[in-house]
């Protein structure tokens, strides 16, 4: 599965990890506003490699959590979705609107293949300092540059470098972001 190779998502293991993941990010999301350290707690099992700092709003959904790499002083906004089925390396700073979609899983574009069952993911990076607007989806394989702003509602489904403002569907550079 990590290494980009079909697998099958119903294996036990892989099963029972993210039974582990559903019952943290169900406590999660039931936690009230003033359960600040409990949240931090369920965190901090949940995505084990995140910095300090982290702000996510309930409610918040993923596939492992483990496979979440996050910087310093990251904030999610409500009803977010990360399917870390790769590796997600998101940079310090970022920012990411409510609604935001982050897959990492995809199938088989042959129907015989994706009929198996078995599927594959590609990893995303997203840079330090970026800003991505309410219901944009970032899809398999997608590395955004630092510093990048996606306008809201965009569908990401390449590249797009450091310093610009990208968006539509698909996400397309719009202009240089000019520096202060």
């Amino acid at each position: 599965m990590l290494a980009g190779e079909l697998y099958d998502a119903l294996d036990k293991q892989l099963s029972d990890e993210r039974l582990k993941a559903r019952l943290l990010i169900k406590e999660l999301n039931d936690s009230r506003e003033d359960q600040v350290e409990y949240r931090l707690r369920i965190l901090k099992e949940l995505i084990p490699h995140a910095g300090e700092g982290l702000w996510l709003q309930p409610p918040f959904f993923c596939d492992y959590g483990y496979n979440i790499k996050i910087g310093d002083k990251v904030f999610f906004n409500f009803n977010c979705v990360v399917l870390d089925v790769a590796p997600v390396n998101i940079g310090s700073r970022t920012l990411f609107g409510p609604n935001v979609q982050i897959y990492t899983a995809t199938h088989p574009m042959n129907h015989e293949e994706r009929a198996s069952g078995l599927e594959f993911a590609k990893p995303i990076t997203i840079g330090n300092d970026v800003w991505i607007g309410g219901s944009a989806v970032i899809c398999p394989g997608v590395s955004i540059g630092d510093r990048s702003v996606i306008g809201a509602g965009s569908v990401v489904t390449k590249d797009i470098p450091a310093d610009v403002f990208a968006a539509g569907n698909p996400c397309k550079v719009i202009r240089l972001l000019a520096e202060d």
